[in-house]
């Protein structure tokens, strides 16, 4: 019989994805989708620009992102937990995940909801796994176009940032096609260099900066007024924001089925990622950023420093050139190109890991006939799902272009893809909450409690989002409601899809019958 979850039986003549992945290699495959810097580049002239009734929030910017990273960890605690006990999910993550918590319980009743509720995750998760790589590939257009700005003082229209960004997508495309261990070769490179470079940045052009430079009109009085709050109601704006930092350690999930010892060295890779990532590297740099924040750092641009930040398209890259021209003299702008080349590659990075999880996770439900068999096809030679790589290169390339046009485009797909994601880290949260019910090596604290204030911050930051996009009126409230209404269509086309597939009973058939057998099968041979 053929395993369904991308680890077919031995002697069916399927190809299967093959076991190559180390403790290093899941984790740095985990670490290259959150990328340890990226997205202070990123995003940092959205928090900046960010206000509540028109005053700015950025004093709580640190304290936001130590709010969001809280989360993070709560919600990785979950996937961790539900990797130690379902090592077999390969491919599926929590698609597999929803369906085995189902399948454990004794009554039929709660079994019969296997198939739906794994349906539902896989489903959904597409929203986050399908879009995100196509907000990459925008920012990826719009970095570059930054970058020939600077060399050329040429700006370039909305046809040769397309270019780039089809190129881009083929470029992460073919890596994904040759195979995990290219891309963990090419995420652990970018990792190095990205962690290395940001991490020397904030210690030489902001945290030595403003100690040899006290009087630079900063905006924040010291180092404490950077990490204590100022406002609870600012800091949940700004967490609104810093979450998208921070996701990527799901990924890790994914990888089951390529991991030596996924019963291991998964739930490790979880946690490890994110502690990585976002308990030092981004805490670190975000407060470097804030402490240097001011007129001097800001120099040359209009307004206060929040509101030159806000305006400015690379503020990172104005701070570093200002810092740097008056440390040294000049050199400035040749330092601050080297960062972007540094985040260039980092965004790379992160495109690849989002691709690499998004085509597993569909990879594992087109195995289950919930999703066309194309994406469900392996390469014969990379032992790749192929198949999907090329349906997702194609969307990203599609999505980036439509991101890269203007900035109210790349707000409606970001937008987008949050929901998708709070979705599917809130759900997982309930999960674990599930699958350890009835487990006898439940505990209160890491099995119901942990999750459960995951699960309540998850949707806590999605109702935020939401009615902060709209709250704030005029294009806000419009990108909003397009946004809404993409995750709606998704829905309804969802449900059609579940009805009309083709395959529906034999899906069916397979999930529940199947492997509800095999795990009883599995239990019965462990006691």
């Amino acid at each position: 019989m053929t395993e369904t979850t991308g680890q077919p039986a031995a002697g069916s003549g399927t190809a299967e994805m093959k076991r190559t992945l180390s403790l290093t290699g899941v984790t740095v495959n985990g670490m290259a989708l959150i990328a340890p810097g990226a997205f202070l580049w990123t995003t940092f002239q959205e928090q900046a620009a960010q206000t509540n009734h028109g005053s700015p929030t950025g004093d709580d910017m640190w304290t936001g992102l130590f709010f969001a990273f809280i989360l993070a960890m709560l919600t990785a605690w979950s996937y961790s937990q539900l990797a130690r006990i379902y090592p077999d999910a390969g491919a599926g993550s929590s698609y597999y995940f929803a369906e085995a918590a189902f399948l454990d319980k004794e009554k039929p009743q709660h079994q019969a909801y296997a198939r739906w509720a794994k349906f539902v995750f896989g489903w959904m998760s597409h929203l986050y796994y399908w879009i995100y790589p196509g907000i990459m590939i925008a920012f990826i257009g719009t970095l570059v176009g930054y970058i020939v700005q600077e060399i050329s003082g040429t700006q370039l229209g909305w046809g040769p940032l397309s270019s780039i960004c089809v190129v881009s997508a083929i470029l992460v495309g073919y890596i994904a096609f040759r195979g995990i261990t290219g891309s963990t070769l090419t995420a652990l490179v970018i990792n190095v260099i990205q962690i290395v470079t940001l991490i020397g940045m904030t210690i030489i052009f902001f945290i030595a900066f403003r100690v040899g430079h006290p009087h630079g009109g900063y905006v924040l009085r010291g180092a404490g007024a950077v990490i204590l709050p100022h406002s609870f109601v600012n800091l949940l704006y700004q967490s609104t924001i810093a979450i998208l930092l921070l996701v990527g350690f799901e990924s890790i999930t994914a990888l089951g089925a390529e991991a030596k010892n996924p019963q291991r060295d998964i739930q490790r890779g979880v946690l490890i990622s994110l502690l990585i990532q976002g308990g030092f590297c981004y805490l670190f740099e975000y407060f470097g950023a804030n402490f240097a924040l001011g007129s001097l750092t800001m120099a040359g641009q209009k307004g206060t420093p929040f509101v030159a930040a806000g305006n400015d398209s690379a503020p990172i890259g104005t701070m570093v050139q200002n810092a740097a021209d008056k440390m040294f003299g000049g050199g400035g702008e040749a330092v601050a190109l080297l960062v972007a080349f540094t985040v260039l590659m980092a965004l790379l990075g992160t495109t690849l890991a989002c691709v690499n999880t998004g085509v597993r996770v569909s990879y594992a439900m087109a195995k289950d006939k919930e999703l066309p068999s194309v994406i469900g096809w392996l390469h014969g030679r990379f032992a790749t799902p192929h198949g999907g790589i090329v349906v997702i290169t194609v969307l990203s390339a599609l999505i980036g272009i439509y991101g890269v046009h203007t900035v109210n485009n790349l707000t409606q797909i970001t937008l987008a893809s949050n929901i998708g994601t709070f979705l599917v880290y809130g759900m997982t949260c309930l999960i674990c909450v599930v699958a350890f019910a009835s487990r006898h090596d439940r505990h209160v604290l890491g099995h119901l409690a942990l999750p459960g204030l995951g699960l309540v911050m998850n949707v806590a930051e999605l109702i935020g989002v939401v009615y902060l996009a709209i709250a704030g009126g005029g294009s806000g409230a419009t990108d909003a409601i397009k946004a809404i209404i993409v995750v709606g269509i998704w829905a309804v086309a969802g449900v059609v899809w579940f009805k009309a597939n083709p395959n529906r009973e034999h899906a069916h058939r397979v999930t529940f019958h199947e492997r509800a057998e095999r795990r009883r099968a599995q239990a019965a041979g462990a006691a």
